[in-house]
C-alpha cells in the first residue's frame, strides 16, 4: 500500500492464531486468537498464550473465548477488546492509532465484513482496510500475483479453507469453505467419543492431531497416548490410538477440501489451468502442516503441490 509507514501494520485475524505484520520488522506477534474474560464483570483475564493454556480450565465465572468463528466475528466485544490487545502490544503504548489491513475471508458478507472494520477501528486503528484471505496468503507465499499467468493458493485456516486461482493483481475463481483446523480436531474428538466413550478437550485433539495425524499413508505408522475423562465412570482413562484411526478419523474433513480444489479447477480458464499443471498448487495455512497432505493432493490430482515458506 503506498504510503503505509513503520507505525501501520497487516492484521491475519484468524480463527486459531491471530499474526500481526509490520513492514521493516516482518511477523512481530503470532498469538492464538483466544481471550479469557470474567462473565460477571467483563474483565480481561488474559489474551492469546496465556488465556489458550485455560481453556477447559478455567473457574465457573471466567471463560476461555474464541471471539472468532469459521474465519468471522462471532463475539464482537470480545474481538475488539483482543484487538485492542495485540495493538497496544505491538506498540507498547496506548496512544499509537496505525493504519490496519485485516485479512478476511473471500467468502464473508457485507455484513461480516463491517463487523470486522468497525472492530479494527473501535480498537483503536486510525484507518481499517480489508483484503480478502486467498490474496494476502498468496503474496505471502511470494507468488507472482499481478503477471498474466494463473497461481493456485489453498489457504487452510482453523476456521476457514480459501481455494483461488489467481491471475493479474486479482481472484479469477475461489472458493470458501467452513472446513479448516478445527473441524479435523472435532472430527478427533467425536472418534475417540465413539470408539473409546473417552471425553477429551479441544488442545489434546489439536495435539494428537499434530502428532499422529495424516491425509496419507505413513511409511512408519506410530501410537500416540490419550488421556481423557471414560464417559462411563467419570474417571481419568488413557487410551492408545493409531495413526490409522486418526488419519480414518480425519478422511472427513480433508475429503472435502480434496474436493474443493477439484471443483475449483474444474471452473478455471483453460489457459490458466495449463499454468497451474505447470507450476502447481500452493498450500499455506497451519492446516497445510498437516502430514502427508502434500501426498494427498499429488495424488489426487495428479499436479505439482508445494507448502508455502512459511
Amino acid at each position: 500500500m503506498t504510503g503505509f509507514g513503520g507505525r501501520d501494520m497487516a492484521v491475519d485475524l484468524g480463527t486459531a492464531n491471530t499474526l500481526v505484520y509490520v513492514r521493516g520488522r516482518g511477523i512481530v506477534l503470532s498469538e492464538p486468537s483466544v481471550v479469557a474474560i470474567d462473565q460477571r464483570s467483563g474483565e480481561v483475564h488474559a489474551v492469546g498464550v496465556e488465556a489458550k493454556r485455560m481453556l477447559g480450565r478455567t473457574p465457573g465465572t471466567i471463560s476461555a473465548i474464541r471471539p472468532l468463528k469459521d474465519g468471522v466475528i462471532a463475539d464482537f466485544d470480545v474481538t475488539e477488546q483482543m484487538l485492542r490487545h495485540f495493538i497496544q502490544k505491538v506498540h507498547q503504548h496506548r496512544f499509537a492509532h496505525p493504519r490496519v489491513v485485516v485479512c478476511v475471508p473471500s467468502g464473508v458478507t457485507g455484513v461480516e465484513k463491517r463487523a470486522v472494520e468497525e472492530a479494527t477501528l473501535s480498537a483503536g486503528a486510525r484507518q481499517a482496510y480489508l483484503i480478502e484471505e486467498p490474496m494476502a496468503a498468496a503474496i505471502g507465499a511470494g507468488l507472482p500475483v499481478s503477471e498474466p499467468t494463473g497461481n493456485m493458493i489453498v489457504d487452510i485456516g482453523g476456521g476457514t479453507t480459501e481455494v483461488a486461482i489467481i491471475s493479474l493483481g486479482g481472484i479469477v475463481v475461489s472458493q470458501s469453505m467452513r472446513v479448516g483446523g478445527d473441524e479435523m480436531d472435532e472430527a478427533i474428538i467425536q472418534h475417540i467419543k465413539t470408539e473409546y466413550k473417552l471425553l477429551v478437550g479441544q488442545q489434546t485433539a489439536e495435539e494428537i492431531k499434530l502428532e499422529v495425524g495424516s491425509a496419507f499413508d505413513l511409511r512408519d505408522e506410530v501410537q500416540a497416548e490419550v488421556r481423557g475423562r471414560d464417559m462411563l465412570t467419570g474417571l481419568p482413562k488413557t487410551v492408545i490410538l493409531s495413526s490409522e484411526e486418526v488419519r480414518r478419523a480425519l478422511d472427513g474433513p480433508v475429503t472435502q477440501i480434496v474436493d474443493a480444489i477439484k471443483s475449483t479447477l474444474d471452473k478455471t480458464p483453460p489457459e490458466l489451468a495449463a499454468d497451474i499443471m505447470d507450476r502447481g498448487i500452493v498450500l499455506a495455512g497451519g492446516g497445510a502442516l498437516l502430514h502427508g497432505l502434500d501426498e494427498r493432493l499429488r495424488y489426487e490430482t495428479q499436479m505439482p503441490v508445494h507448502l508455502a515458506e512459511s
